[in-house]
């Protein structure tokens, strides 16, 4: 195998940057090495972390599964991710201190999001004096961040607002951002599917305008268009295995673009007017858009550290089309009334789903190895509320999914003795990861995850 070949990760054409899934051809003779290895049961594959948040809580007597250990059903709830029930460590028993009020008064739906990944205490305020801490998301980053052209991505489906006053008198900051960079620097998540795609293959830039954008986008071809010559060249130097592999995800690429082109589309149609709050147009399709976009950055390691803000705590978007017209929010606080009830369990039941559809995807994209990409990912769900009606920070519904490299042991409900922090997990998750830290927000030790 040529050296030429053997250092390819990118497609080029015309200035376009195209990265390349991993193929066992163009790997670097000592990665390959590894990678045989890892059939005898060493990891060699790049490590890849999730962060991904749902509001609200959750109906937990219908969400919780019954049984432990090994010897558990899939609850209600989670009844869509029976093609996945062996990638799942489902925990039980973790909860967040330090959404509660302590001592703060009301925003508990503030402090859920805001305390989700970094497990510190919000200081109440509305003015530019917010204080939060660092998220577990970017202390990952710091550790792996340097060997990816991204150190981290942030996803979301809310509109940011990076001011003002929301939640009983905390800023906005703090319930519409999910991961921080430090104690006074939130990373807003990227709400257009466009620039997400940008980014991840190059042609991102931060300043141009809205309009600058549109008219380039109504001129320029497919990314796809610019790299095909390359791309063809190199598929005629290829093994029959990475001839599909890289056909399937050059397939799979025009596909999402031509997802995108369609939206952008119909956003340009609609009429130039403020949309109802709570109704927006085809969200299965934008969250399961936004999670395309997930799985792409890791095939393509363009980053090995992610968060998806899939809605904001205290979200109150309806969802009509499948007969809830009510707000999230409103219904959250239900008191007991079981028609509300209902219909909160059928929003749960559809953000699983569509985290099931993102679950599997990652296990159709298949490594050199003949592994997967969710083998090599630790991906945790969850939300910072579980009983909603009574703002309980405890007892939170979490799941992990992935093998994490071996080093993570699904397909069992973990149930704690006690409360345990939720950043005892993400401590174990860093030590996996390789990155030496002692603390994470609140943390009081390791989470047992052998």
């Amino acid at each position: 195998m040529s050296q030429s070949i053997e250092r390819r990760t990118f497609l080029r054409g015309l200035g376009t940057l195209m990265a390349l899934p991993v193929l066992e051809s163009v790997m670097p003779a000592g990665v390959r090495a590894a990678a045989e290895a890892s059939k005898a049961g060493a990891a060699s594959h790049p490590l890849r972390t999730a962060f991904i948040y749902t509001p609200n809580g959750a109906i937990m007597p219908r969400w919780t599964p019954k049984g432990e250990g090994a010897n558990w059903e899939l609850s209600p709830t989670m009844a869509s991710l029976k093609n996945v029930k062996s990638d799942l460590q489902v925990i039980t028993g973790l909860e967040h201190q330090k959404a509660d009020a302590n001592g703060d008064g009301g925003g508990d739906h503030a402090r859920a999001t805001a305390t989700f990944l970094t497990g510190i205490q919000a200081r109440k305020t509305a003015g530019a004096d917010i204080s939060l801490g660092v998220s577990v998301d970017q202390v990952l980053a710091r550790q792996v961040g340097n060997e990816t052209r991204l150190e981290s991505l942030q996803l979301g489906c809310d509109q940011v607002r990076k001011a003002g006053r929301c939640d009983s008198g905390y800023s906005c900051a703090y319930q519409f951002n999910f991961s921080w960079r430090d104690e006074n620097m939130p990373l807003p998540p990227e709400v257009d599917p466009r620039l997400v795609f940008e980014k991840l293959f190059g042609s991102y830039d931060k300043k141009e305008s809205k309009e600058s954008r549109e008219k380039r986008m109504r001129h320029q071809n497919s990314l796809l268009d610019f790299v095909m010559e390359d791309a063809k060249s190199l598929q005629g130097r290829l093994g029959y295995t990475d001839t599909q592999k890289l056909d399937e995800y050059l397939t799979g690429v025009r596909d999402l673009e031509r997802k995108i082109e369609h939206a952008e589309k119909f956003a340009m149609e609609m009429p130039d007017v403020e949309k109802p709050a709570g109704i927006p147009d085809g969200y299965r399709d934008y969250i399961r858009l936004m999670y395309d976009l997930l799985v792409l950055s890791f095939q393509t390691d363009s980053t090995r550290v992610a968060s998806f803000l899939v809605a904001h705590d205290g979200s109150n978007r309806s969802f009509p089309d499948m007969g809830v017209p009510d707000g999230h929010h409103h219904l959250s606080h239900h008191r007991d009334d079981q028609e509300k009830i209902n219909k909160i369990a059928k929003i749960d039941q559809f953000y699983m789903e569509q985290f099931a559809y993102f679950l599997e995807k990652m296990k159709t994209v298949k490594e050199a190895d003949g592994s997967n990409l969710l083998d090599h990912s630790m991906i945790v769900f969850g939300s910072g509320i579980s009983d909603a009606n009574r703002h309980d920070h405890h007892n939170l519904p979490v799941i992990l999914a992935g093998k994490g490299n071996g080093a993570l042991r699904p397909g069992r409900h973990l149930v704690t003795k006690q409360n345990v922090p939720m950043t005892n997990l993400y401590l174990s998750l860093a030590d996996r990861v390789g990155a030496k830290v002692d603390r994470i927000g609140d943390s009081t030790g390791r989470f047992d995850l052998v």
